[in-house]
C-alpha cells in the first residue's frame, strides 16, 4: 500500500508501443489518485523489453512528465520477458542475513544465464495453503524453506536505470511486471481470498501471474500480444506499419472484400493466445497440488481485442473478466474524465501497480 506522501513513488510503465504514467497518494479517506496520462512511442523504439532508442523514449518520458506536471523524481519501473526469471525454490532453512549471503550460490542451478550478468533478489514464502498443512509441517521437520527467486540480466537493467537517469529521474525500485499487475489486483479487487488468474497482454508481452491467497505460486512471460496482429495485417495487405495500426484499431475503413481477411488474422490470433493462457493454467493444475483457478482478470491494450474474452473463457471454461485499477481509488472528477479513464483502464493496471510501492521497497 502507498507509503508516507515522502515515500511515495510515480508508477512508470514503460511499454513497446507507449508509457503509462500514474501517481496514487494516500489519505485519510483512502488512496487517492492523483495523476494519470500516457504518450506513444516510436515504432520498434523498445523491442523486446530492451530500449533500442534511448534518446527518443527518454524525450517521450520527459513530455509526458512535464504535461503531467509531476514534480515527484522518485520512481518505480518494471521489465520483463526473456531478460527475466522468478522461480520458487525450496532450499535448506536458513537466516534471512545467512541467505543473503549464499544466494548466489542458491540460485545458481536455477538460472539458466551466467550468475555474474544477473541481479538477484528473493522472499522468503510465508506458509501457504491449508490443504498443503501437513506437507508443510514435513517440510519444516526437514529443515527447508520455500524462496521466490528474481533475477534480472543486469545489461536490461542498466539500460532502465540510464534511461530514468537520462531523463532526470531518479530510479528506486525496479520491479517486474508480474508483481506490478498482483498489486493493481490486490487494490482494485474487495475479494483477496480463492486463485486467480491474471493475465496481461500489451503490444509484444503476455503476462501471466497466478495468486492464490495473496501469494504468487505462478508467473509466465510470453511473446505474444498486439503487435503479432499489425504486423500480420502489415503483410497480408503489403502496406506499412502505421497504416496496418489503423487497420487494427478501426481508424481506416476496410473494403468488403477486406474484411473476411482481416477477421481471419484477429481469430487466428486470438486462438493462439487463449491456447497459450490455457497450456500455463493446464500446467499449473498438473504442477501444484490443490490449486484450482477460479477465474481470470484481463489487463492491457491487446485484451480488448474483439472476442478475445469470449473465447479465451470458452476454452479455460473459466470467468473472464477485465480488471480495473481504478476500481477502489478515489476519483476527483474535476481532475479527470470518467470516459478517458474508462478508456484507459486496461492500460493503466502495470503503472498503478508500480504507483503502489515506496522508497525502501524491495
Amino acid at each position: 500500500m502507498p507509503a508516507s506522501k515522502k515515500n511515495q513513488l510515480v508508477g512508470i510503465d514503460i511499454g513497446s508501443h507507449s508509457i503509462k504514467i500514474a501517481e496514487v497518494e494516500d489519505s485519510k479517506r483512502g488512496m487517492v489518485l492523483r495523476n494519470f496520462g500516457m504518450i506513444a512511442l516510436p515504432h520498434e523504439a523498445i523491442m523486446d523489453g530492451s530500449i533500442k532508442e534511448m534518446e527518443l523514449v527518454s524525450v517521450a518520458l520527459k513530455n509526458l512528465l512535464k504535461n503531467l506536471r509531476i514534480k515527484n523524481k522518485n520512481s518505480a519501473a518494471s521489465i520483463s520477458g526473456y531478460s527475466v526469471i522468478v522461480k520458487k525454490i525450496t532450499i535448506p532453512r536458513k537466516g534471512e542475513e545467512d541467505l543473503e549471503k549464499s544466494i548466489h550460490n542458491e540460485a545458481e542451478q536455477y538460472i539458466p544465464f551466467d550468475i555474474n550478468d544477473v541481479n538477484l533478489d528473493f522472499q522468503i514464502l510465508p506458509s501457504e495453503m491449508k490443504e498443503e498443512a501437513e506437507e508443510e509441517e514435513k517440510e519444516e521437520k526437514e529443515g527447508l524453506m520455500d524462496i521466490l527467486l528474481v533475477a534480472a540480466k543486469k545489461d536490461i537493467v542498466d539500460e532502465y536505470i540510464s534511461l530514468f537517469q537520462l531523463s532526470e529521474l531518479n530510479p528506486m525500485v525496479l520491479d517486474i511486471d508480474a508483481f506490478a499487475l498482483q498489486n493493481a489486483f490486490e487494490v482494485s479487487s474487495a475479494e483477496q481470498s480463492g486463485c486467480h488468474a491474471l493475465v496481461h497482454i500489451g503490444a509484444q508481452q503476455l503476462t501471466i501471474n497466478v495468486v492464490r491467497e495473496g501469494v504468487s505460486v505462478f508467473t509466465r512471460d510470453s511473446s505474444y500480444g498486439g503487435a503479432q496482429i499489425t504486423s500480420e495485417i502489415q503483410r497480408k495487405f503489403e502496406i506499412s506499419y502505421e497504416e496496418a495500426e489503423k487497420f487494427k484499431l478501426g481508424v481506416t475503413p476496410i473494403d468488403l472484400d477486406q474484411r473476411p481477411i482481416l477477421e481471419d488474422i484477429f481469430s487466428s490470433t486470438v486462438t493462439r493466445w487463449s491456447h497459450e493462457i490455457k497450456r500455463a493454467l493446464d500446467f499449473v493444475a498438473t504442477t501444484f497440488i490443490g490449486i484450482k483457478v477460479d477465474d481470470i482478470l484481463l489487463s492491457g491494450g491487446s485484451s480488448l481485442i474483439p472476442g478475445f474474452s469470449k473465447y479465451l473463457s470458452m476454452e479455460t471454461d473459466l470467468h473472464v473478466s477485465n480488471l480495473n485499477p481504478f476500481a477502489n481509488l478515489e476519483i476527483k472528477e474535476k481532475l479527470f474524465d470518467a470516459a478517458y479513464l474508462n478508456y484507459c483502464a486496461p492500460l493503466a493496471v502495470i503503472a498503478i501497480g508500480l504507483a503502489l510501492r515506496s522508497i525502501g521497497d524491495r
